[in-house]
């Protein structure tokens, strides 16, 4: 089992910025890609960003060019930097991790762990 582990959520005025830190524990050597999904009130999870372990990225369209998805493997994190932030961006962020890398090639839902989530609020 792997156990995710998000942190750096709150409350930002549009326009702001914030990182977002997920920290993997457990069963690590059997996950490669990792990412971000978000679920709006109302509205089904989406995928953010997904990296793989080698470092090859998926960014879904809302979000080219504001936020970035990094990864440090020697510390089995991933972070989400979020620029530029909009009023709909607010939704509860998961962390998520897979045994191989479909969500990066193609964008499919994939993940096989997931994080609690951690809240973004956006104020307009």
């Amino acid at each position: 089992q792997v156990q995710l582990v998000e942190s750096g959520g709150g409350l930002v005025q549009a326009g702001g910025s914030l990182r977002l830190s997920c920290v993997a524990s457990g069963s690590i050597y059997t996950i490669n890609a990792m990412g971000w999904y978000r679920q709006a009130p109302g509205k089904q999870r989406e995928l953010v960003a997904a990296i793989s372990a080698s470092g090859i990225t998926r960014y879904a369209t809302s979000v080219k060019g504001r936020f970035t998805i990094s990864r440090d493997n020697a510390k089995n994190s991933v972070y989400l930097q979020m620029n530029g932030l909009k009023a709909d961006d607010t939704a509860v962020y998961y962390c998520g991790a897979e045994r191989g890398i479909t969500v990066v090639t193609t964008g499919r839902y994939a993940m096989d762990y997931w994080g609690k989530g951690t809240l973004v609020t956006v104020s307009s």
